[in-house]
């Protein structure tokens, strides 16, 4: 099987059922940016060895392959996809928010992105999840995107925060508060 098609050659591609649309379009920028992020926490889990917070990025990998196809099927597409983001998503990892925040010290106030390396990455995870945000809100103001999956891309950014937090802490990494000047 060849991987390449060249039909995607002038700058189109085709949705989950088949209508082509523009690579540069809402929708393409959104589900592409999903698919970064997908990249970005694979590169993470190179870093993390606690055993739940493995499983719980893997999840996060499985649900964010269902959030892109989710955005890759238009609202009128006769496809009905296997999977969605439903509201146990959402409340899922909210439990793992809660669980990673669970035994961390009290918060000081913002903290700057680095650490340890692996908290650096879920830093840029983070910060990509908010621009897949960002991008996902666009195309909802002309298409209509499942409340749930807007609910769990929301959620999946603080989670990637108070993960940040954990893997400084579980290495012994003083975070570096945000000070209000400049020396």
């Amino acid at each position: 099987m060849k991987i390449y098609t060249k039909t995607g050659d002038a700058g189109t591609t085709s949705l989950v059922g088949g209508k082509r649309v523009d690579k540069a379009c809402a929708r393409l920028e959104s589900y592409g940016t999903i698919d970064e992020l997908n990249a970005q926490v694979g590169l993470l889990l190179t870093y993390v060895n606690e055993p739940a917070d493995r499983e719980c990025l893997i999840g996060i990998q499985n649900r964010l392959f269902v959030v892109g196809a989710q955005l890759a099927t238009e609202a009128e597409s006769s496809h009905t996809l296997s999977s969605t983001i439903s509201a146990d998503d959402v409340n899922i990892l909210e439990m793992n928010i809660d669980r990673a925040t669970g035994g961390l010290p009290k918060w000081r106030g913002f903290t700057l992105p680095g650490g340890c390396k692996a908290a650096a990455i879920a830093h840029v995870c983070r910060t990509i999840c908010r621009r897949a945000e960002r991008r996902i809100l666009t195309l909802n103001a002309t298409e209509p995107v499942s409340p749930q999956l807007l609910a769990y891309v929301n959620r999946l950014s603080d989670y990637f925060y108070v993960l940040a937090l954990r893997l400084n802490f579980l290495q012994g990494t003083e975070e570096i508060l945000w000070q209000n000047s400049c020396k």
